[in-house]
């Protein structure tokens, strides 16, 4: 699906009709490089694509002038979380614990309002005033430059965690890296993979009814909606796969199961939330995997000067840069 119909078809009928008609009103190539939506009630609709942000204009055009703006009002928020949730918030009520809801196609809305708090621990949320909807596009061979650093000179996958804040193409890149390792390398001469995907917000695969939306490559299986750390287990007992891709390690039986099924013999590919390795190594749970050196290489995202930039390459048993942005070093091995 290209990206004009990306909104069309999967964006603008979750948001209400007011805001939508808007949106599908903006210039064509706005609307193909539009990142994030976000709503907020009583303020401007803005638009964001990469780093940069405008406001939407009831015309269906960006403007910088807060006057002549769209106002998302609390019905027009109301109306949305109506839709998305199919009027049912509360069989939704554990992803709202999470700040997010991912609909279908992958793509991930956040959530801010007011916190249920029980037992020191969030229950749900209400008087929901600030959505953010973040859009998921495939971006076929966004990982083309970093495979090369990916594997030995003998042809084997190498355990690699992907270091990136949030909004820097992390998930893409995920993405891609599925499709090129089940695909099969051609210029590397490397046959393709068996690869298991463990895809706990359906945001890699973005599936309906089990089914992959996205191009994952000929010999990938997706196990959806199934927590990380249950799924990789899962996938290493029933699929025999070579390599495991997950996204956003956190909880302390992530990193339990990484553990295992790198000591089964999988190569585990994997992403988290930081600006470097050492940003993350005494972070709680993960911070275990930096420490004792569980994977083979780094790669660092950033989003200067644009989405999905590779900062940095590291292989972890050497501390070598294999590639820094900044000091343009390319060394592949």
């Amino acid at each position: 699906m290209d990206d004009c119909n990306i909104m069309e078809k999967q964006i603008c009928p979750v948001i209400a009709p007011r805001i939508a008609v808007s949106l599908q009103k903006l210039p064509t190539l706005h609307k193909a490089q539009i990142t994030e939506i976000r709503l907020r009630t009583g303020l401007p609709v803005l638009t964001v694509m990469g780093i940069t942000d405008s406001m939407l204009t009831e015309a269906g055009n960006p403007t910088e002038n807060k006057e002549q703006a769209l106002i998302c009002s609390q019905d027009d928020l109301l109306r949305t979380m109506q839709i998305i949730s199919r009027n049912s918030l509360y069989a939704f009520e554990e992803e709202l614990r999470s700040g997010f809801i991912t609909i279908s196609g992958g793509h991930r809305i956040g959530v801010a309002g007011q916190a249920l708090i029980e037992e020191c621990h969030i229950k749900s949320l209400k008087n929901i005033s600030s959505l953010n909807i973040r859009i998921a596009r495939q971006v076929l061979g966004c990982a083309e430059s970093i495979m090369p650093y990916l594997v030995t000179d003998e042809g084997k996958a190498l355990s690699t965690l992907i270091i990136s804040p949030p909004r820097c193409g992390k998930t893409t890149l995920l993405r891609d890296i599925a499709r090129q390792f089940s695909t099969g390398l051609a210029r590397l001469k490397l046959p393709g993979w068996q690869v298991g995907v463990v895809d706990e917000r359906s945001e890699i695969g973005a599936c309906q009814n089990g089914i992959p939306t996205m191009d994952l490559g000929p010999r990938t299986d997706v196990l959806d909606g199934c927590p990380k750390a249950i799924g990789m287990l899962m996938l290493i007992r029933s699929m025999s796969p070579q390599i495991i891709i997950t996204d956003e390690l956190g909880r302390a039986e992530d990193g339990a199961a990484v553990r295992e099924a790198l000591h089964s013999g999988v190569t585990v590919i994997a992403s988290i939330h930081g600006s470097s390795h050492e940003d993350i190594k005494y972070r709680p749970h993960v911070g275990e995997l930096i420490q004792n050196q569980y994977f083979d290489r780094y790669v660092v995202l950033s989003d200067r000067p644009k989405l999905g930039t590779i900062e940095q390459i590291v292989a972890v048993s050497s501390g070598d840069n294999l590639y820094s942005n900044k000091g343009g070093i390319r060394i592949c091995g």
